[in-house]
């Protein structure tokens, strides 16, 4: 689907709601973006919960074509989930939703974003290094809490 295309068809970016699970875990399956020590279920559950962050979905028509997970702890943002479905990548619809989140942030006084790429995943690095993300001088480091598995 190309840019063209894109803006031809309607779509909207709106905060996720319950009947949309379903849709978001299987997009997120065909985007790669879930793994054995990660439970899509669960992680919403999570992110349900947090009074600042949200989960916001792209929808054409009715169908759930992008996902992203927003947070922000009052002093960085952070992103989760950036997905966009397969059949719809290269349409300008990841830059639309990182807009959407900038502009969330923005409007609650985030001075910064971070996200996480994992090694190998060299197409999304080359989409974040378009958007102007660049990496920090800064190491991540983990430790499961509560194993989902």
């Amino acid at each position: 689907m190309s840019d063209a295309v894109s803006e031809a068809v309607a779509l909207e970016i709106v905060e996720f709601q319950e009947p949309q699970r379903a849709a978001v875990i299987a997009l997120w399956q065909a985007s790669g973006l879930v793994r054995p020590w990660n439970d899509a279920d669960k992680d919403i559950n999570r992110k349900l919960t947090d009074p600042v962050g949200r989960l916001f979905v792209v929808l054409v028509g009715a169908a759930v074509v992008g996902s992203v997970m927003v947070g922000y702890d009052g002093h960085r943002g952070t992103i989760y989930y950036l997905a966009v479905h397969p059949d719809h990548q290269s349409a300008g619809l990841g830059r639309r939703l990182m807009a959407h989140c900038e502009a969330y942030l923005l409007a609650l006084g985030c001075p910064k974003i971070n996200l996480l790429v994992r090694r190998g995943n060299d197409k999304a690095r080359g989409f974040y290094d378009a958007l102007g993300f660049s990496e920090d001088e800064a190491v991540s480091l983990g430790k499961r809490l509560i194993p989902d598995v």
